[in-house]
């Protein structure tokens, strides 16, 4: 074999050593688990940058891998705007893969103190989820350096520490949002587990005016089947009774400390998003500390007199379990609201005050549903024009938030539309 013909071999062997080299590093590098192709893209090509604040170091219960055929059938559909429904949708679908994704055998018995949290990326429409102590979960303005069950790298803030209902946001070290989607969150009494929650708080990345107007129907809709419930089993409501209880559903959960520091739109906004994102389990898990628990935020002693006085509307037994039916607990606010008028409107001071104009009607329901109504005729009495001055302090900023949202939420009046219901004895002045 001449020289020429060796040499023609030598290069066409290196050659092939070269290409069957570069395979077998390809190979090598192969991910052992295929994402979708829209995942992948947005896989960093980088390491991210080291974090050179201290980190809280947290034990928390490692996350199981989500199997791609858990994740919704359009989970690689890009998703830029979220409207209600579908933010609906993915609540649902994160709370079904948080219910049944396989846990490790040592979280078997329910953990008390780690809290998960479902996150959407809008851009891939996968969800993460990101398990961190219930203590730093409840910190306000603390921040955590983690990584998700995607392996993403996040920084996740809280911004109001308030139980369940506590918000906060989450983003990658190139800027991008997720969407925190919904909570598993254990609750427990004296160190002992008592129930998991699932539950979505009002998160920036998720307020719109869409949201907004989705709670108030919401609301609206179901005040107006508890009317119709009522008036079905024979006691009807003024309709001008259910407008003021459509204003209290809200009244009732604005934070008082809140609503002298912050953007008062942005309060109102937020809670009926609370009802667009719960819906029948919003405020399920409140109580104020004088027992009042759910929507309607009325006390065990109310609520049993209501269910005594009406036994023909079948109010639930359980006052818990009734104040957590919105249903069944706005049937008992709408009571309590029809019988507390009908004792306010019998008596001379409260007629002469509305009279003369020196109270409205809503007022007096609201001071009343606050506060302890039949004590409302000896403040008219003693206070005339400056009874509001008398009223324990708590009520009277209950009075200022009610009419600050008058002012600022426009409520269709229910009398334009059905004024019929304006015979009910005792009338309602306007």
């Amino acid at each position: 074999m001449n020289t020429s013909a060796r040499l023609a071999l030598f290069v066409i062997a290196v050659l092939f050593a070269a290409v069957e080299m570069r395979a077998q590093e390809s190979s090598a590098v192969r991910p052992r688990i295929v994402n979708s192709p829209v995942a992948q893209q947005q896989q960093p090509t980088t390491p991210a940058p080291a974090v050179t604040q201290p980190q809280t170091i947290e034990i928390a219960p490692s996350l199981p891998e989500i199997a791609p055929e858990s994740q919704s059938k359009t989970a690689a559909a890009p998703l830029t705007f979220l409207t209600p429904s579908v933010i609906k949708a993915r609540i649902s679908d994160a709370q079904r893969m948080l219910k049944t994704r396989p846990k490790p055998t040592a979280l078997a018995v329910p953990q008390i103190e780690f809290v998960t949290i479902a996150a959407l990326d809008r851009e891939t429409g996968r969800t993460h989820f990101i398990t961190i102590s219930k203590q730093t979960f409840l910190t306000r303005d603390a921040e955590l350096n983690t990584t998700t069950s995607e392996g993403t790298n996040v920084t996740l803030h809280i911004i109001r520490a308030n139980g369940v209902n506590t918000a906060l946001t989450i983003f990658t070290p190139e800027g991008k949002s997720l969407v925190p989607l919904t909570i598993e969150y254990p609750i427990e009494r004296g160190g002992k587990f008592l129930e998991t929650a699932y539950y979505t708080s009002a998160h920036p990345a998720l307020l719109s005016p869409d949201l907004v107007r989705s709670g108030q129907s919401y609301v609206r809709n179901m005040l107006d089947l508890a009317a119709k419930r009522l008036r079905d089993r024979g006691v009807p409501i003024s309709p001008l009774l259910v407008d003021v209880a459509e204003h209290l559903c809200v009244v009732e959960h604005v934070d008082h400390e809140r609503f002298r520091a912050e953007d008062r739109i942005a309060l109102y906004n937020e809670i009926y998003s609370l009802f667009a994102l719960n819906e029948v389990d919003t405020y399920r898990f409140s109580v104020s500390s004088a027992g009042a628990g759910g929507m309607v935020q009325m006390i065990p002693w109310a609520y049993n007199l209501e269910r005594e006085r009406h036994p023909g509307v079948g109010l639930m037994p359980d006052f818990v379990t009734g104040m957590r039916n919105h249903g069944n607990a706005l049937q008992a606010m709408l009571l309590y609201m029809n019988d507390t008028w009908a004792d306010l409107t019998a008596n001379e001071e409260v007629k002469n005050a509305l009279d003369t104009k020196i109270a409205t009607p809503s007022e007096l329901l609201a001071a009343g549903y606050n506060s302890n109504a039949a004590k409302l005729p000896l403040y008219l009495k003693r206070g005339g024009d400056g009874w509001r001055t008398l009223i324990p302090r708590e009520t009277q900023m209950y009075l200022q938030i009610y009419k600050s949202f008058d002012s600022l939420v426009p409520i269709q009046s229910r009398i334009n539309t059905d004024a019929s219901e304006l015979k009910i004895n005792p009338p309602l002045p306007r």
